[in-house]
């Protein structure tokens, strides 16, 4: 699998991101060097685009796939496209609070440290429906890993199409989020744009 391997904050900086939204509560300093250059009506639909996929840990080919699959679907392609990414697996588990980053969430995932609906689901892609019950398998509850996240993560809010009881290590998908509920700085208008070339 191809796996990005620049620093992270550098990243952030370069796509004018704060690392809060990849659960990093890190700060970067430094200024951009090319902070006042203009930027390309093209410049700027990339670097959204760019911008969901780092955020979300998403790669072109999938990325596509999901964009093709927003256009099929009811409503507006842009919002489709961000719900479909935040119903990810991975996501869902990282805005439960079971991973401190989206990249930790995944690995649990593919650890097979995760069920879904009872069932063991070790796909990180995995689109979560309404109602789904996503847990931490039973033998893996006890383990320091889980203390530790929730040392950092305690205090995050849980988004309110979800709900988590972090005393049973479980989380209930309650709705489909809608695109005003998702706080991601991304504006999926412009990535749409891009793709509609």
């Amino acid at each position: 699998m191809a796996i990005n391997r620049t620093p992270v904050l550098k990243r952030c900086r370069s796509l004018g991101l704060d690392p809060v939204y990849l659960g990093i509560d890190k700060k970067s300093t430094r200024e951009l060097k090319r902070a006042n250059r203009k930027m390309s009506e093209y410049g700027l639909q990339l670097r959204e685009k760019q911008k969901a996929k780092f955020i979300y840990g998403v790669l072109e080919k999938p990325f596509r796939n999901y964009y093709e699959k927003a256009q099929k679907m009811q409503g507006m392609t842009g919002a489709n496209l961000m719900i479909l990414l935040e119903l990810r697996l991975d996501n869902v588990l990282f805005r439960l609070g079971y991973g401190r980053t989206r990249k930790e969430a995944r690995q649990i995932i593919d650890h097979k440290h995760v069920l879904v609906n009872g069932k063991c689901v070790n796909i990180p892609s995995y689109l979560v429906k309404a109602g789904d019950v996503i847990e931490i398998a039973e033998k893996y509850q006890s383990s320091q890993r889980y203390k530790d996240i929730f040392e950092v993560t305690g205090g995050r809010l849980v988004p309110e199409w979800l709900e988590a009881d972090h005393e049973s290590f479980k989380g209930t998908v309650k709705e489909i989020p809608t695109r005003e509920i998702i706080d991601v700085p991304v504006d999926e208008m412009l990535i749409v744009e891009l793709y509609s070339k």
